[in-house]
């Protein structure tokens, strides 16, 4: 599963978020292991936040760290940056944006 997440940075906060996210803590990446995320990168314009999350299964994987103590740690540091995710709805679902087009999608569809 490809996941894309817009989240928004207080303004002022771009460069200590990028400076404190350089690194995630050790005991974080191994609970995304342990929830199935693969991999996870976080693109900045401005005060907008772009993330592509390749995992199993998102909103389970979230339900999962809802309780963390890694994840809850995290938060509690990074999350004063944040202003907020974009969200559609409730809950982890409603974080998503869908998607309207991939190459590499349409070039299997030819092949």
């Amino acid at each position: 599963m490809r996941v894309a997440l817009h989240s928004i940075l207080k303004p002022g906060a771009e460069a200590a978020y990028e400076r404190d996210h350089l690194t995630i803590p050790d005991d974080l990446a191994a609970s995304f292991d342990r929830v199935g995320i693969r991999d996870w990168t976080i693109w900045r314009s401005g005060t907008d936040l772009f993330h592509l999350v390749e995992c199993d299964d998102y909103p389970a994987a979230m339900a999962a760290l809802a309780d963390d103590p890694a994840n809850l740690r995290w938060q509690a540091f990074i999350g004063p940056y944040v202003e907020r995710f974009v969200s559609t709805g409730d809950g982890p679902e409603g974080q998503l944006l869908g998607q309207v087009w991939r190459l590499a999608e349409q070039r299997d569809a030819v092949r």
